[in-house]
């Protein structure tokens, strides 16, 4: 009987992670034009339209240039984390955290001046997100409890936080019944830059540039490396596991924390209940488009926060919002198989011999 199975290549395929994302992106804009077509949409003007929406002017960039700033700090803070084998699958809540801890900040501080008052936010936040990593972190170097299970159910204690602060606690008394707290100190509103983007672009352009950077170049990014790649070859070069997977996670939760701040300080002006807005889900599908390296996660969130304006944009010629989802999921699974594909190779065996399979 015929099988197919996974062979690793010699060597991998040219191209790496650019090709992986780019074919993910032609699988994805061909089977995307099917779909169209079946649903009785020309696929070259919904494409033409997505790509004026998101790039088609000056505030077509600025649109897509913010949403690519919590998804690029969501995706690195999944990065940082799978560089060294772990799933922070907790993003989300540590956003909310982020965004908690922000707007604390500003509720101890109402009267300081921004240069004083939107930094010590950020720092909050920095710290909130890392905070609630830190016990995930800790129960998986000294207990071995498995992190995806610890940081996905903080998600929903952190929730329920949030839930009951911009309903009770923190509630907004002259916000008519909407969960929400007050707004923002005026001061608290991070500068822009040009139509709707402000500096939290440079903010996260600047943190993901220097952990693509270091992580690549430094000895703190080998070690992590190797560490993901073989606990045993770590442990033989006297890296302590222990200590990494509690920095790792911990700086995880911080740079998603890093995000609530900006969300909150930038488009928010307020702690809502959904201010994580599904970033913190979505940077999983970021990270694993960039192959869980920190040095690829600036382009790819861009390419899907154009995505996302472009799919918002379509609505209005009749498309079905939907569409913009699944493209989103083409993307991803074309990705991930073609970079499956540049390190292993199909084969078909039988019971005598193995016949290599052109792929």
């Amino acid at each position: 009987m015929f099988g197919l199975s996974l062979a690793k290549r010699d060597e991998p395929l040219w191209g790496g992670q650019t090709r992986s994302v780019l074919t993910g992106v032609l699988i994805a804009l061909v089977l995307g034009a099917l779909l169209l077509w079946l649903n009785g949409n020309d696929p070259v003007e919904v494409y033409l339209k997505m790509a004026e929406s998101a790039f088609g002017s000056k505030r077509a960039i600025s649109n897509t240039l913010t949403r690519a700033v919590p998804l690029g700090l969501a995706g690195l803070a999944v990065a940082v984390a799978g560089s060294m084998g772990l799933w922070n699958i907790g993003a989300e809540g540590q956003i909310i955290a982020g965004a908690i801890a922000g707007a604390w900040v500003a509720r101890v501080l109402p009267d300081a001046g921004g240069a004083v008052l939107i930094p010590l936010m950020l720092i909050g936040a920095v710290v909130g997100g890392g905070l609630l990593a830190l016990l995930p972190a800790v129960a998986r170097a000294r207990l071995g409890v498995n992190e995806i299970i610890t940081t996905l159910m903080l998600n929903e204690i952190i929730l329920r936080v949030v839930r009951y602060l911009v309903n009770g606690a923190w509630k907004d008394p002259l916000s008519l019944g909407f969960p929400q707290a007050p707004a923002l100190p005026a001061q608290a509103a991070l500068p822009g830059l040009f139509e709707r983007s402000n500096i939290g672009l440079l903010i996260a352009a600047a943190v993901l540039a220097a952990f693509g950077v270091y992580s690549a170049r430094s000895k703190w990014g080998y070690e992590l490396r190797l560490a993901g790649s073989s606990e045993k070859t770590a442990q033989y070069a006297g890296i302590s596991l222990k200590r990494k997977i509690v920095t790792v996670l911990t700086l995880s939760g911080a740079i998603a924390g890093l995000a609530g701040g900006i969300e909150l300080t930038g488009s928010s002006n307020r702690l809502v209940e959904g201010v994580a807005n599904g970033w913190g889900f979505a940077g999983i599908i970021v990270a694993a488009l960039a192959l869980m390296r920190p040095s690829g996660v600036a382009a790819v969130a861009v390419a899907f926060g154009a995505v996302q304006v472009g799919g918002l944009a379509i609505q209005t010629t009749g498309v079905p919002s939907s569409i913009a989802s699944i493209l989103q999921a083409l993307i991803l699974f074309g990705a991930l198989a073609a970079g499956v594909f540049s390190q292993y190779r199909l084969v078909r065996a039988n019971s005598t011999s193995m016949a290599v399979a052109s792929v």
